[in-house]
């Protein structure tokens, strides 16, 4: 195994197959919590929530660890931990007789849950500075072809079960689990490694470790702040489209393929020359002023074709994920990529928890009898208000950030 090289390309294989999994169930899990819930999509709604903060939760709560972990030991064991963690969660679904399993494999999965941070560390690893914005787009590109493939493949599965898909995705991320431990090299140099800390091991500690780098803070709020307005897409789409709209299974799987062929075009194809062109700071600007009208577009979207609209013309605003990632990760040392992007995985989760919660009540809100109106819209109009806060922070955060690498 050392002898094989380190590449950006082993860990894109793996992110593929990874999210390839995850697209499988996506067109059909909130529908699969609803039958539990006797069809009821109030209801329906808030277990979903409940489930998704569940999941965030055990990230929050374990992923600076992990991260930590991951700079002791090295990328390959943490990414190996997770994709099992995955297919338990996958089978323990799929076996479920009642949402109290559900929550049990939400645990298992979101403990195990750090192939995002350790695959973002694993190419600050191996990319020189000057192609860490283009590399991390990648990461966005593996979303894309995963996105392709899974919710069209996951949604026509449906038609044989509701819970189909996930025997499917747990299998495919046991191969996925066997590619890694027969394929995938180490990518952390043992120089770049640091002695393990309680201290930057949990939550908290891990999200102060970042005050360190004052420099970065108003960029990690901003991306805090982004962050939490995207868990609407995750939160609610399924929901908001099928009542909204009446979509199937299918018709929701092939809308999420769209999102996925315009992520895979963007961030696979453009961020290197985007990002080229304009420099991180601009594309940062520029992306988030684009999000705040693409998630009022969303909302205010009454018929199918113009969510397609908004899927072509808003995919540009994916790139401001990878520019603010190249921009923190030159802003730290080589032995502090874990950290940093265990720090920010935690963040994430802590929008995760609270975004999911968010969303689907206010979705379940403004379309039940006690709304004011019926705006089933209104976590996409939440979103955007979000989006121009992130961007009256991004603006001074950028003059003041000071690469070290």
């Amino acid at each position: 195994m050392s002898a094989r090289r380190p590449a950006v390309l082993f860990i894109f294989i793996t992110l593929v197959l990874d999210i390839l999994g995850i697209g499988l169930i996506v067109p059909v899990l909130p529908k699969l919590i609803q039958h539990y819930q006797g069809g009821d999509v109030a209801a329906g709604s808030f277990s979903y929530g409940m489930l998704a903060a569940l999941y965030a939760l055990m990230q929050f709560l374990f992923a600076p660890l992990i991260g930590s972990i991951s700079d002791r030991y090295g990328r390959r064991p943490v990414i190996l931990v997770s994709l099992l963690g995955s297919a338990i969660d996958y089978f323990l679904i799929a076996f479920a007789p009642n949402l109290i399993w559900f929550a049990v494999g939400r645990i298992v999965a979101g403990i195990t849950a750090a192939n995002y941070a350790a695959a973002s560390a694993y190419i600050a690893d191996v990319s020189p500075p000057e192609k860490r914005a283009a590399n991390f787009g990648l990461i966005g590109a593996a979303f894309g072809i995963g996105f392709i493939i899974g919710p069209i493949v996951g949604g026509g599965l449906a038609a044989w079960g509701v819970k189909v898909p996930f025997f499917v995705a747990g299998g495919l991320t046991l191969i996925n689990w066997a590619y890694g431990w027969f394929v995938l090299p180490e990518s952390l140099a043992p120089e770049n490694r640091r002695a393990f800390s309680w201290s930057r091991s949990n939550p908290v500690g891990a999200l102060f470790a970042l005050r360190r780098f004052p420099a970065l803070m108003g960029l990690v709020t901003c991306y805090f702040i982004a962050v939490l307005a995207h868990q609407v897409y995750p939160s609610i789409w399924v929901l908001y489209t099928t009542y909204r709209y009446g979509w199937t299974e299918l018709q929701t799987g092939l809308s999420l393929a769209a999102v996925g062929v315009m992520a895979g075009m963007v961030q696979g194809g453009l961020t290197k020359r985007v990002v080229g062109w304009l420099g991180e700071q601009k594309t940062v600007r520029y992306c988030l002023t684009l999000s705040i009208f693409l998630y009022a577009a969303y909302g205010l979207a009454t018929q199918p074709w113009m969510i397609y609209v908004c899927i072509v013309i808003g995919s540009l605003s994916g790139l401001v994920t990878p520019a603010v990632q190249s921009l923190m990760s030159q802003g730290v040392p080589a032995d502090e990529q874990g950290a940093l992007q265990g720090s920010l995985s935690s963040l994430s989760s802590v929008a995760g928890v609270a975004g999911p919660l968010l969303c689907t009540q206010l979705f379940g809100f403004f379309i039940g009898e006690k709304a004011p109106a019926i705006l089933p819209g209104a976590p996409f109009f939440l979103s955007s208000a979000m989006m121009m806060l992130a961007l009256f922070i991004a603006v001074p955060a950028l003059k003041r950030i000071t690469l070290v690498k």
